[in-house]
């Protein structure tokens, strides 16, 4: 395991690097100045050519690419345009928001999709199976932010049970958390329900049987486990995503998180806190395929990693 957990941190070099390039290549690729684009078209030559001197964009390429890699690896991620802060600083007071409705979400995801895909295998030929069957499909199909605003509706405006907007409270955290957890929910309902029939189907499950084993030990002693691993690495997608900035969620119920920097960043042109906010995504999937990878060893003895 330390050999395998060593192995897969230095394969993370090379996706960075590669992810770096992207990132640095997103702006200098694009038509036009970036220095003009950054200030807009009432900015003068002179405020460019003074900005594009502090930005180091009148440099060749690779030395700007090496300019940028060196500042990033010490955690310089350049200044915003719009909050004249750094980045990393922007990055790190919204950090905590996302970190807390991610936690959320994936708390509700987990809870719900995980015993919702039970139900649906162990229960296929009942109304209950067929019921849980039904809700995933219906939560897969709708939009997160419909499914936002109508919580937003119903929950905060009608029955003001929850804050719509902001982040004031816990109580606040609910309806964002949901409007985010249900739709991944669904996705994890669905994979766990195909992942679960699959696996007691198998052989090491009618053997169990034979023993004589309880269908509860069956199904939460064997097969659980085993149908656990696609489910997991589903949740671990999500939670890079959700980390790297549920944009449209906290863009909807005005959460002060890293996807809601990231809309401020594309309205204003803030190309360095683009780059920051897509680097700092690119580090929080890396880190959860690791943990993913590590889980696979506890959840599956029949996994050994060397």
């Amino acid at each position: 395991m330390p050999r395998y957990l060593l192995a897969r941190i230095l394969a993370t070099i090379p996706v960075l690097i590669g992810v770096s390039i992207v990132i640095f290549a997103m702006v200098r690729l694009i038509p036009g100045d970036p220095a003009r684009l950054m200030l807009g078209e009432g900015a003068t030559e002179a405020e460019i050519a003074s900005f594009r001197r502090q930005m180091g964009y009148d440099r060749p390429l690779p030395l700007q690419y090496i300019q940028f890699l060196s500042h990033a690896v010490r955690g310089d991620l350049g200044r915003s345009i719009y909050t004249h802060r750094p980045v990393v600083v922007d990055l790190r007071d919204r950090l905590p928001a996302t970190l807390q409705l991610t936690v959320a979400a994936l708390t509700c995801a987990v809870t719900i999709g995980v015993l919702g895909g039970i139900v649906a295998a162990v229960q296929r030929h009942r109304f209950s199976g067929l019921l849980a069957s039904f809700m995933t499909l219906v939560g897969i199909s709708v939009p997160s932010f419909w499914l936002g605003l109508l919580l937003m509706i119903i929950f905060a405006v009608r029955l003001r049970l929850f804050p719509a907007t902001g982040r004031e409270g816990p109580l606040s955290v609910v309806l964002p958390a949901l409007a985010l957890g249900l739709a991944i929910a669904a996705v994890v309902a669905r994979m766990m329900r195909s992942s679960l029939l699959e696996v007691l189907g198998q052989d090491f499950i009618r053997t169990a049987r034979a023993k004589g084993l309880s269908e509860r030990r069956v199904l939460y002693g064997h097969a659980l486990k085993s149908a656990l691993l696609p489910t997991v690495t589903i949740v671990g997608l999500e939670a890079g995503a959700l980390i790297g900035g549920a944009v449209v969620i906290e863009s909807v119920f005005a959460w002060p998180g890293i996807g809601q920097y990231l809309i401020n960043a594309v309205s204003y042109r803030d190309y360095p806190a683009i780059q920051g906010t897509v680097l700092l995504s690119a580090v929080a999937f890396i880190i959860t395929n690791l943990v993913v990878d590590l889980l696979y060893a506890w959840l599956d003895p029949r996994i050994r990693m060397t």
